[in-house]
């Protein structure tokens, strides 16, 4: 079946079997692997990618069902050499360390940003609770998000 969307900004067209997940077409089709493909139970949150804008488990997606719609992955927030406030909150706050969940806890905290740019400690740890995180407990993916929050609104007041 031939789906036809937008991926990262780029229109891409590929004859798909219809039963293939969105995170194996993104990683299998299009060698996109910043997404990672961990549980294929929508439990663990590591392949978390926007769909028209919004945070979806690309584990629980049909590469078919995205036919017509923008995804954006991991790899699109980076622009020009400058990372995304988010990518360098979790530097800054040293929230990664084996850097598993952090594609999916990027993508799932830069769509909570997106609505809300000034969240509380609890609203960010209710973002984030799709997601398992078995290095850092937490706290420090918690002062990334505040990090990032507080340098982003930063930007847009300058």
């Amino acid at each position: 079946m031939n789906v036809t969307m937008t991926v990262n900004g780029q229109e891409v067209t590929r004859d798909v079997e219809p039963r293939m997940l969105l995170v194996h077409f993104l990683r299998d089709t299009l060698d996109l692997t910043g997404t990672h493909w961990g549980c294929d139970t929508s439990n663990c949150g590591a392949c978390v990618v926007h769909l028209d804008g919004d945070a979806v488990k690309s584990c629980t997606v049909l590469a078919v069902m995205c036919d017509g719609h923008r995804v954006a992955t991991v790899e699109s927030l980076e622009k020009d050499g400058e990372l995304d406030p988010i990518q360098q909150g979790f530097h800054e706050q040293h929230a990664l360390q084996c850097g598993f969940c952090t594609p999916g806890m990027i993508m799932t905290t830069r769509a909570l940003l997106n609505e809300n740019p000034n969240p509380t400690d609890e609203e960010i740890r209710i973002a984030i609770s799709g997601g398992i995180c078995r290095c850092t407990g937490y706290k420090n993916i918690v002062s990334a998000v505040r990090w990032a929050a507080e340098h982003e609104h930063a930007g847009q007041e300058a």
